[in-house]
């Protein structure tokens, strides 16, 4: 069948009016909405009117994003799947409560907001002085960015590197497409993203134990569409922990795809399009054909922030007066931005949607 999407285009500059886009996409009989990888796509409110209104959403069910929304909740899921965690607490009702946690834990700890992502609504402490002002800090951003003020602690790991896993669900299966080293980082803002990771390349047997956590944490949730589960690895002893799940397509899937000769955006719209038709989604057997042992080459991903270097990385809202890109074989351009466009100023973290 030919089915009409509605593809929402992750463009800053550009405040989406959740009502208005559901009713323009009722009036053209729209089938199905893909949200790419900004804010609307971790929206479960939104993805649920989307599957109230007799469309599909392209990506997880709301229950899944809900269920992931939260962070402490995302951990739970994980302590109930026996993947490990970083030793942390509940969520804390006051700084007192925090600091208490922090002494017992050791110093240093983070201070996360449960409904955060990307590095949004995250403070590291090295001591009891810097509670106080980071409880305050975390909640404040929690409540503008995320509509939720709950905050949780966590160890904090100096040491350490982030490695994601990609998974592909289709409602009841759940396949993987190996990882990526995720550890080059600004402000808890990803920068440069590597596939395969180098350290796991290093470490036998690390990739099928990481592989082995991501799809049996997304096989509970009967996690469908792309997803990534994030783990902070020990840089000396190679060990592992949850952090958390994106329950999305991310930005840096392309060197995914160029390593694993998959099409995550292709299968996202063929899980939809099972959807539509009435089924759960794509047939087991079909993933499980698409998963492979391991990579196939490497690939990196440099991202592209709009910043001023010589005013510490501050953001830099502005006219784009010359745009030129890389050609040649082995380059692969994402992007939305060209030569006259004006970078806006509304917008979290500039450059980065994850």
């Amino acid at each position: 069948m030919d089915y009409k999407f509605s593809h929402l285009r992750k463009d800053p500059s550009v405040d989406f009016n959740r009502e208005e886009i559901l009713e323009i996409s009722k009036r053209l009989h729209v089938d199905a909405i893909i949200p790419g990888y900004g804010f609307l796509s971790e929206d479960a409110s939104f993805a649920q009117k989307i599957v109230d209104a007799g469309m599909v959403f392209v990506g997880p069910s709301p229950q899944s994003m809900t269920e992931m929304g939260q962070k402490h909740r995302a951990r739970d899921l994980a302590v109930s799947a026996d993947v490990p965690v970083v030793p942390g607490t509940k969520l804390l009702d006051s700084e007192n409560a925090a600091l208490d946690a922090a002494r017992k834990l050791g110093f240093p700890i983070m201070l996360k907001a449960t409904g955060g992502g990307g590095g949004m609504g995250l403070q590291v402490c090295h001591d009891e002085n810097e509670i106080s002002a980071a409880f305050t800090k975390v909640k404040s951003r929690g409540e503008t960015l995320f509509n939720n003020t709950g905050v949780f602690l966590e160890k904090y790991y100096p040491q350490s590197r982030h490695i994601e896993v990609q998974v592909f669900g289709n409602g009841s299966d759940v396949v993987h497409f190996g990882e990526r080293e995720c550890s080059i980082q600004r402000r808890h803002q990803k920068v440069i993203e590597e596939c395969p990771s180098p350290f796991v390349e290093t470490k036998p047997g690390l990739r099928e134990r990481l592989t082995k956590c991501a799809t049996a944490y997304a096989s509970q949730l009967k996690y469908k569409s792309a997803g990534t589960i994030e783990f902070l690895v020990d840089d000396i002893t190679g060990d592992f922990f949850f952090l958390e799940m994106n329950t999305r397509l991310q930005v840096e899937h392309g060197i995914t795809e160029l390593c694993y000769n998959v099409d995550l955006v292709a299968l996202m719209l063929q899980q939809a399009d099972c959807e539509k038709g009435g089924e759960t989604g794509l047939s087991s057997e079909f993933l499980r054909s698409l998963q492979k042992d391991g990579p196939s080459g490497a690939a990196i991903e440099a991202r592209v922030y709009a910043e001023v270097p010589f005013r510490n990385y501050a953001p830099s809202p502005g006219l784009l007066q010359a745009v030129r890109w890389p050609e040649g074989g082995g380059i692969r351009v994402d992007t939305w931005v060209k030569t006259g466009q004006r970078i806006a100023s509304f917008y979290g973290e500039f450059g980065s949607a994850d």
